[in-house]
């Protein structure tokens, strides 16, 4: 975890108005407006790397209510249109989710099937290096 952090951190690419990283409180908030539990390896990434800009991907983000990427909005949509209640959208990336389990699996939610693809990834960690960091 901690090398993949240093990773997105190198990664960050400046941007005109920087992203903050929320804190615990902010994070209960955003449970209450989703009503469900975020899982506790996914508050981590939200805690430590959601200020993180880099790539074509655009993981969600807590802080700003106004941000295309703010979560609760983009869980909104991404249940809208068929995602699972009990997934928690991580990123969206065209049409497609990739959402985290209760359990803190990564899985994607493939727009066109209306399902979960086969491929999933141990945590967000592992999404992150494995997705986000090669995008």
């Amino acid at each position: 975890m901690e090398e993949i952090i240093e990773q997105l951190r190198e990664a960050n690419e400046p941007v005109p108005v920087p992203l903050e990283l929320p804190d615990e409180d902010l994070l209960v908030e955003i449970e209450e407006q989703l009503f469900i539990d975020i899982p506790f390896v996914f508050k981590e990434f939200l805690l430590t790397v959601s200020d993180v800009v880099y790539g074509s991907l655009e993981p969600v983000t807590v802080t700003d209510p106004q941000s295309h990427t703010y979560l609760p909005d983009v869980a909104a949509n991404a249940w809208d249109v068929g995602v699972d209640r009990s997934l928690i959208p991580i990123c969206q990336h065209g049409d497609n989710y990739y959402c985290v389990e209760e359990d803190g699996t990564v899985v994607l939610w493939q727009a066109e099937e209306e399902l979960i693809a086969e491929e999933t990834w141990e945590s967000v960690w592992h999404w992150a290096r494995d997705v986000w960091l090669e995008s």
